[in-house]
C-alpha cells in the first residue's frame, strides 16, 4: 500500500473514530457535549450532593466560588466591594452540588458605605432572603401561562380584552403575547413613586406606546405591572395571593413572597440607602421605588427569596412544570417559557416571560433554550436544559449605593465555573486540546513537503458569536516561521458554519465539527500550523477543544496529533480527558 493510499486511509480512519466516539453510549450526567434533550423526569427533586457525585468536575466550581467570595473585599478596579455579600447555588441533574455564602447581609451604616463595627455586621447565610428584583417578571409569566393553561386568557388577544381601560392612546392592539416578549413598543420606565397613590396604576393605563406595537424590543416594567394588573382582574385576587396559592406553595417554596413579615428581618439583605424617596437603609421592604409605591406588590418587582426556592422553581421549569407531584404549568407553557419569539430583534431573544441565550450572564451555560433573568439588587438566574443545571446567584450590590456599580462580573463567573465542570469527551483517545481564554497550540515545522497540504481536526466550539462580537478559533500557516497567514476551512456537524470560512465561532450546538482545510505551500517547503483561539476578553463561551489533528501532503502524513502529540507546542491550551 503505497504512502498517498496511507495518508488517506488515516483521513477516514479520524473521520470515523471521531464519529463514533461522539455517538458513544454512556452516563450523560456531568456532560456539556451531550446535550439533553426534553424535560427531566417530572419525579426528580433537589437533594444535596456533590460535585463528583454527578459527574462534574470540582475544580472550576470551586475556583469561581473563591472568586465570588474575594469580591466581597476590596475588588480590582473598584474603590470598593463588588457586593457586600452573595449567596450562590449550583444545581445538576436534581443535585445541589454547591450551596455557599460569603460576606454580610449587612455591612454599612450609610450611602456613603461607612462600615459597621464588626460586632454589629450580619453575616450573609445560605438561607438569607434577598429582594430578587427583576426576578419577579417571572412570576408574573408564570401566573400569567398559568390562565393561558386555564383558557381564561389568549395570549394573542389585545389585553385591552382584560382590562378595557388600557385600550386607550395606541394601545388598542398590543397583546399579551407582546407584554410577555416585551415587544409592546412601551417606554422602559416609569416614575410612579412620584405620582399621587390614586393616579399611579390609571397612569399605567394611560401610556402612549413610544413605537408601533410588534416593532421594537424594549425592555419595560410597564409591561410586567400591566400583566401583574391583568393576573389580578382575570383570576379576581391580587397578585400575591395568586402567587401564593398557584406558584411558590405547590412549590414548597416557604421563603419566597411580597412583604415578608417582620419576623424575617434577621434573614433579610440589606439593600440601598435611600436619599430619593428618603427611605434610609432599606431592609425588608422592596427595593424598586414603583413597586413600594404600590404597596410592595407589583408584576415587575416586589418578591422576595432564598437561593434554595429559586432553585425549585428551576427544577419545576426543567421537570416540564411539575415538582414534587404538583404541577404548575403545562409541558406546553414551559416550551412556550424556552422559545424564541424574538427571531425578528437579534441580540433579545426571548420566550414567554424569561430570557434567552443572554451570554452577558449565562457565559458558557448560554444556548438557544436557556433561560434565565437577572435583578437590579444584584440577582441571577441561570436555567439549561441541554445540561438540566441551574445556577443562582443573590447578591445585595446595592448595599449601599446603586452607584457602586455591577455585579455582572460575578454572574459570569458563576455560569461559567458550571459550564466547565461538565465534561467535553475526547473526540479520539483520551485527551483533547482545550482553551478557555485564549492562546495558540503550535506544530513543528512539518516536511519538506511536496505541495498543497491538507490539514484534518475535530473542533469543538463555543464562543461568543452573535451581535456583540465574535471570539474566533483560526487556522493559520507559515513556511518561515514568522509570518502566518490564515488557512481557509470547511466544518461540518451540528451548527456549524456553511461553506468556507476564514475562522471558527458558535454556540449553543454542543457537538464536536469535523474540520478541513488546505495549507498552500510549494515542494520542497517546510509548514507550520498553528491553532489561535483570540477572545475579546468580553462575554466568552466555554472555550474550545481540538482534537485527531491530522497533516498530510500527497505523498505522506506529516504529523498524527494523536500518536505525535510531542510535536504540538501549547501556550494557553491544555491537555485534558474532560
Amino acid at each position: 500500500m503505497g504512502k498517498t493510499i496511507l495518508a488517506a486511509v488515516a483521513l477516514l480512519s479520524v473521520t470515523a473514530l471521531a464519529g463514533s466516539a461522539t455517538a458513544a453510549p454512556g452516563r450523560v450526567d456531568g456532560h456539556f457535549d451531550r446535550p439533553q434533550e426534553g424535560f427531566a423526569p417530572a419525579a426528580t427533586v433537589l437533594r444535596d450532593g456533590t460535585p463528583e457525585g454527578v459527574g462534574l468536575d470540582p475544580g472550576p466550581i470551586d475556583a469561581a466560588l473563591r472568586q465570588m467570595a474575594a469580591w466581597t473585599n476590596k475588588t480590582p478596579g473598584l474603590e470598593h466591594p463588588m457586593y457586600a455579600g452573595a449567596v450562590s447555588l449550583l444545581a445538576h441533574d436534581g443535585v445541589v452540588v454547591r450551596r455557599e455564602a460569603a460576606g454580610d447581609e449587612l455591612r454599612y451604616s450609610d450611602g456613603k458605605g461607612t462600615e459597621l463595627p464588626a460586632d454589629q455586621r450580619e453575616p450573609m447565610r445560605p438561607d438569607t432572603i434577598f429582594d430578587v428584583a427583576s426576578i419577579s417578571k417571572l412570576f408574573t409569566s408564570i401566573a400569567v401561562l398559568q390562565l393561558i393553561d386555564d383558557g381564561e386568557v389568549d395570549p394573542d388577544s389585545p389585553v385591552a380584552d382584560y382590562l378595557p381601560e388600557f385600550g386607550v392612546n395606541g394601545k388598542q392592539s398590543i397583546t399579551v403575547r407582546q407584554l410577555l416578549t416585551h415587544t409592546s413598543g412601551l417606554q422602559a420606565e416609569v416614575k410612579l413613586w412620584k405620582l399621587p397613590a390614586d393616579q399611579r396604576i390609571p397612569s399605567i393605563m394611560q401610556l402612549t406606546p413610544e413605537f408601533p406595537p410588534g416593532t421594537h424590543y424594549t425592555y419595560s416594567d410597564p409591561n410586567m405591572i400591566t400583566l401583574g394588573l391583568l393576573v389580578a382582574r382575570v383570576v379576581g385576587a391580587p397578585l400575591d395571593q395568586v402567587v401564593a396559592h398557584r406558584i411558590t406553595g405547590p412549590l414548597g417554596m416557604t421563603d419566597t413572597g411580597y412583604n415578608p413579615p417582620a419576623s424575617e428581618l434577621h434573614r433579610i439583605a440589606a439593600t440601598e440607602d435611600e436619599a430619593e424617596p428618603p427611605r434610609g437603609m432599606v431592609r425588608g421592604q422592596v427595593h424598586d421605588e414603583n413597586a413600594w409605591s404600590l404597596g410592595g406588590v407589583a408584576g415587575h418587582a416586589g418578591v422576595f427569596s432564598t437561593a434554595d426556592d429559586l432553585a425549585t422553581l428551576g427544577q419545576a421549569l426543567l421537570n416540564g412544570g411539575t415538582y414534587g407531584g404538583n404541577r404548575i404549568l403545562s409541558k406546553v407553557s414551559v416550551e412556550n417559557m424556552l422559545t424564541n419569539f424574538n427571531s425578528a430583534f437579534p441580540g433579545n431573544a426571548h420566550g414567554l416571560g424569561f430570557e434567552l441565550d443572554q451570554r452577558w450572564y449565562m457565559a458558557g451555560l448560554s444556548g438557544p433554550r436557556t433561560a434565565g433573568h437577572t435583578g437590579f439588587t444584584g440577582t441571577s438566574l441561570v436555567i439549561d436544559p441541554a445540561s438540566r443545571s441551574v445556577a443562582v446567584l443573590l447578591t445585595n450590590r446595592v448595599h449601599p449605593s446603586r452607584d457602586w456599580g455591577s455585579n455582572n462580573p460575578a454572574r459570569q463567573a458563576l455560569a461559567q465555573g458550571m459550564a466547565r465542570s461538565l465534561a467535553v469527551d475526547p473526540a479520539l483517545g483520551s485527551e483533547s486540546w482545550f482553551s478557555e481564554r485564549g492562546g495558540t497550540l503550535t506544530t513543528d515545522a512539518l516536511g519538506p513537503v511536496s505541495g498543497p497540504t491538507q490539514v484534518s481536526f475535530f473542533a469543538f466550539v463555543d464562543t461568543q458569536h452573535d451581535s456583540d462580537g465574535t471570539d474566533p478559533l483560526l487556522v493559520e500557516a507559515s513556511v518561515d516561521g514568522a509570518g502566518w497567514q490564515p488557512v481557509t476551512v470547511r466544518a461540518s456537524g451540528p451548527g456549524a458554519p456553511d461553506g468556507p470560512q476564514s475562522s471558527l465561532a458558535g454556540a449553543g450546538h454542543r457537538s464536536w465539527w469535523k474540520v478541513r482545510g488546505t495549507v498552500d505551500a510549494d515542494a520542497g517547503q517546510q509548514v507550520r500550523l498553528r491553532w489561535r483561539y483570540a477572545p475579546d476578553g468580553m462575554y466568552s463561551g466555554r472555550g474550545v477543544n481540538v482534537d485527531g489533528i491530522l497533516v498530510a501532503d500527497r505523498d505522506a502524513t506529516l504529523l498524527d496529533g494523536e500518536l505525535q502529540a510531542n510535536r504540538l507546542h501549547p501556550d494557553g491550551w491544555l491537555s485534558t480527558d474532560r
